[in-house]
Formats: structure tokens, C-alpha cells, sequence
């Protein structure tokens, strides 16, 4: 009995030595594991740096880009604030010029046929004679009929004789000394000037009193 008593008592001591030894097997290995985790916990933490650091880099080339399309966008707004005003200005130009074609489109015709008023000028200026005097009275006719055709296109002459000289509308090409007019005044006329509407296609070439 005794003996069986010893063998069992030897028993228990080998089973519960394997009991520690396999316990601090599992201790052993649980430590393992753990370190092996707490090493493979530092990795994320240094791509969680390295993905930061992406981030910032991307945020400040994402600013760098803003603020080159904010600048491009002001060349362009201005531009397309000086495109604008160069066409209201071609507008305004081309309306101008509209008008004014329009105002004087007689004015080709008119420079034309200043020769041939000044023709009729000096016919007119002829004496008249029995023989002549059908004849002059015929042109007389004519140039009346013309100038009032010139007139319907506001082409008139400048009245000129006798009235204070004016160099926008007289070309004074002599001077003389006469009591009976006062100083400055037009006291001959030797060409007719002309107007086109409110404009001086030609001045009148006079003889001014000094």
C-alpha cells in the first residue's frame, strides 16, 4: 500500500510538472506573440507618417494649382474686359463713320463738279450782247437748274462778299485798302467756296479789306 501510495504521489508531481512546463510553454509563447505584435505595430504607425506626409503634399499642390487658375482667370476676365471695349469702340467708330458716309455721301460728287461751276462762273461773268444774249440767258438757265440739285444735296455756296473774313471759310489771296468797307471785311470774291451740309469741301478765295 505504501508503495502504491509513493507511486502515485510521483504521479501527481510528473503530471503537474508537465502542467507548469506546458503553462510556461504558453506563457513563453504568448510572449512571443506579443512582442511579434508590438513589433509589427510600429510598421503602421510609420505609413501612417509617410501617408500624412502624401496628404500635405498633395493639399499644397492642389493650393499651388488654385491659385495659378485664379491668376489665369484674372488675365483672362481681363482680357475679355478689353476685348469688350475695343468692340464698343468699333461700334461707336463704324456707327460714326456710318453717319458721316451717309452725311457726305455727295461730297465725291460735289469736289467733281466744282470745275464745272466755276466754268458757269466765268460764262456768266461774259458781257452780253444782241447776239449773246439768248446764249447767256441758256446757261444762266442751267447753272440755276444745277445749283438747286447741288442744294437738294446740301451742297451751297459760301456767301462770302462782303462779310467779316472768316479763315475757315475764306482763303485770302489779296488785300487792298478801300474807306467804303471797314477792316477785315471781303470786299471781292474771285473763286465761290462750298459747303456740304455743317462742312467746308472748299473755301471761298476772297480779297479782304486791311
Amino acid at each position: 500500500m505504501e508503495e502504491q501510495s509513493i507511486s502515485k504521489d510521483k504521479n501527481d508531481e510528473v503530471a503537474n510538472e508537465s502542467v507548469e512546463d506546458q503553462h510556461s510553454a504558453k506563457t513563453n509563447e504568448d510572449n512571443v506573440e506579443e512582442d511579434s505584435n508590438d513589433e509589427g505595430k510600429e510598421k503602421p504607425d510609420e505609413a501612417v507618417v509617410i501617408e500624412d506626409t502624401g496628404v500635405d503634399n498633395r493639399i499644397h499642390e492642389l493650393t499651388e494649382q488654385l491659385k495659378e487658375t485664379e491668376k489665369q482667370k484674372e488675365e483672362l476676365h481681363g482680357k475679355l474686359l478689353r476685348v469688350h471695349a475695343e468692340y464698343e469702340n468699333y461700334k461707336k467708330r463704324t456707327e460714326k463713320e456710318r453717319i458721316a458716309d451717309r452725311k457726305y455721301k455727295s461730297q465725291d460728287l460735289a469736289t467733281e463738279l466744282l470745275p464745272v461751276l466755276d466754268n458757269f462762273d466765268r460764262a456768266l461773268e461774259t458781257e452780253v450782247s444782241d447776239e449773246n444774249k439768248s446764249f447767256k440767258e441758256g446757261i444762266q438757265m442751267v447753272y440755276e437748274q444745277l445749283q438747286t440739285a447741288l442744294k437738294s444735296q446740301g451742297i451751297e455756296p459760301i456767301d462770302a462778299l462782303h462779310q467779316p473774313f472768316d479763315p475757315n471759310m475764306h482763303h485770302a489771296v489779296m488785300q487792298t485798302e478801300d474807306e467804303q468797307y471797314d477792316s477785315n471785311v471781303v470786299v471781292d470774291e474771285l473763286q465761290k467756296g462750298y459747303t456740304l451740309k455743317d462742312k467746308i469741301i472748299r473755301p471761298a478765295m476772297v480779297k479782304v479789306n486791311k
